[in-house]
């Protein structure tokens, strides 16, 4: 076993470890799995890394996947007009707002306070 340093070696693994799968519990084959596994989130993290939308970025997202509208989301935040500023990252979100999407929506709060870009 090595650090994987390249793409090749990455697509080796990822087939050492498609012909690992299945090993029996315990046996050498599941220890050299589970260390290429490892290895293999440690490269892709380097490599790949995704950063977590924005907290509008999000808020769209959820409100996308489970069908709410602007209406949905200023019963949360208190206002119509509230809503839409946030919407259109003219105001920024605040601890009242991020609690109430917390609390009722069930958004992760350290998602909503991460920092974002206000349009001009």
């Amino acid at each position: 076993m090595k650090p994987i340093r390249s793409e090749a070696e990455y697509d080796a693994a990822l087939e050492t470890i498609d012909g690992l799968m299945g090993a029996a519990p315990g046996s050498p084959e599941a220890d050299a799995l589970e260390v290429l596994i490892v290895l293999v989130e440690s490269y892709e993290a380097a490599h790949w890394r995704v950063d977590a939308p924005d907290p509008v970025a999000s808020i769209r997202h959820v409100m996308e996947a489970r069908g709410y509208g602007q209406k949905d989301l200023a019963a949360v935040v208190g206002s119509q007009p509230r809503a839409s500023k946030v919407l259109s990252r003219r105001r920024r979100l605040t601890l009242p707002m991020i609690r109430a999407l917390s609390s009722k929506w069930k958004l992760p709060a350290d998602l909503l306070v991460r920092e974002y870009e206000l349009a001009h």
